[in-house]
């Protein structure tokens, strides 16, 4: 059966601002390699999941950058373009059915486009199997993380004592927990019994599609309607009259959390989420007093910093501070706490209040 990634591309990540913008999210900027982020991200499965096999779903603010910035191996004609910015469930109802009308059928890979991987080749072996069992069982596969740390953050996953057969390191999922407090989040972790929710599903589009009919009768119905015009030159149309009536609901809240007989895997690869500043220092190595440095940099007294320097010509000096985010690009800085960079987006939508669309 074919295999296939689907990478969910949509989003405008304003907790990385001012590096990442509307036009130019996390995912289509170099934060964690050598490549952008969508790049990093398909180079993971390179030896499972071929490029030509790879779609994108993505806003039309960002499809014409994707579309130059992708590798060339990925055919252009799979950058599924949302016309308005939705949750998670449209843009994999949109993806299944292109699935279902390309292919007949098809084992997918759904995936973040912004997670660093550390270790790839445990990833892809983790991936394989997860593709295979869903292949074979006709069941939802997720991967779970297991937690290093009582992440406030994640959500998590609790998974069954038992694996499904002897030696097999595929689990029963029980079910889906939303970010915990920290006290909970210690309790998840002593016990053993619950993972961090990776995002990462796996399943085949008639299961997946199955579970819309049953779980978004209403979202499903009005995609199913336009299913003869996807594929052809009316497509385009076809999305944006129907894509704006459609419930914004994520598929943890539309579907997983409801969906019965789902499988999980617990697995470990260096997974994080690069859900903010100050997760960076899970990705890049620190210096002797805990400094994240990206640039150039003079730094005296400084500890347990970020220094990202975007403008790639401009010296940061620093002088006794700590825990402390320094963000620099062409036309802004971004001076934060630590403890406030989940607030950075509240920084972007004081800007946007303003009129500042030149800088979102």
């Amino acid at each position: 059966m074919k295999k296939t990634a689907v990478i969910m591309a949509g989003g405008g990540g304003t907790r990385f601002w001012p590096v990442s913008r509307m036009t130019t999210p996390k995912q289509l900027a170099k934060l964690t390699g050598d490549d952008v982020m969508i790049n990093e991200t398909i180079k993971h499965f390179d030896h499972i999941i071929s490029r030509e096999d790879t779609f994108i779903v993505t806003n039309e603010k960002q499809a014409e950058l994707m579309s130059n910035i992708l590798f060339e191996e990925v055919d252009r004609s799979h950058i599924l373009i949302e016309p308005v910015q939705m949750n998670t469930a449209p843009c994999i109802l949109y993806a299944a059915l292109t699935m279902k009308k390309l292919y007949g059928d098809a084992v997918m890979a759904v995936l973040p486009s912004d997670h660093y991987i550390g270790d790839v080749r445990e990833y892809e072996r983790v991936l394989k199997l997860a593709m295979d069992t869903a292949e074979q069982t006709d069941k939802i596969v997720t991967i779970g993380i297991r937690p290093s740390f009582p992440s406030t953050g994640y959500g998590y996953i609790r998974f069954s004592r038992d694996p499904v057969a002897s030696g097999s390191e595929v689990y029963n999922l029980r079910r889906f927990v939303e970010k915990p407090g920290l006290s909970i989040a210690r309790e998840y972790v002593d016990s053993g019994r619950y993972l961090w929710n990776s995002g990462m599903f796996i399943w085949k589009a008639s299961v997946i599609l199955e579970c819309f009919k049953k779980y978004l009768p209403d979202m499903y119905g009005k995609m199913e309607a336009v299913y003869d015009r996807l594929d052809t030159p009316d497509e385009k149309v076809a999305i944006a009259e129907v894509y704006p009536t459609l419930e914004k609901v994520s598929v943890d809240y539309g579907i997983m959390e409801k969906a019965e007989g789902v499988l999980c895997i617990p697995a470990e690869f260096g997974w994080n989420d690069v859900g903010s500043w100050d997760s960076l220092d899970k990705v890049f190595k620190t210096d002797a007093k805990g400094n994240v440095i990206v640039g150039e940099t003079e730094l005296i007294d400084c500890s347990n910093n970020v220094f990202f320097d975007k403008s790639g010509d401009r010296l940061i000096t620093a002088i006794g501070i700590k825990d402390t985010v320094v963000v620099q690009t062409d036309d802004a800085i971004l001076v934060c706490s630590k403890d406030c960079v989940q607030d950075v987006k509240l920084m972007v939508d004081r800007l946007k209040d303003k009129g500042r669309e030149d800088l979102l």
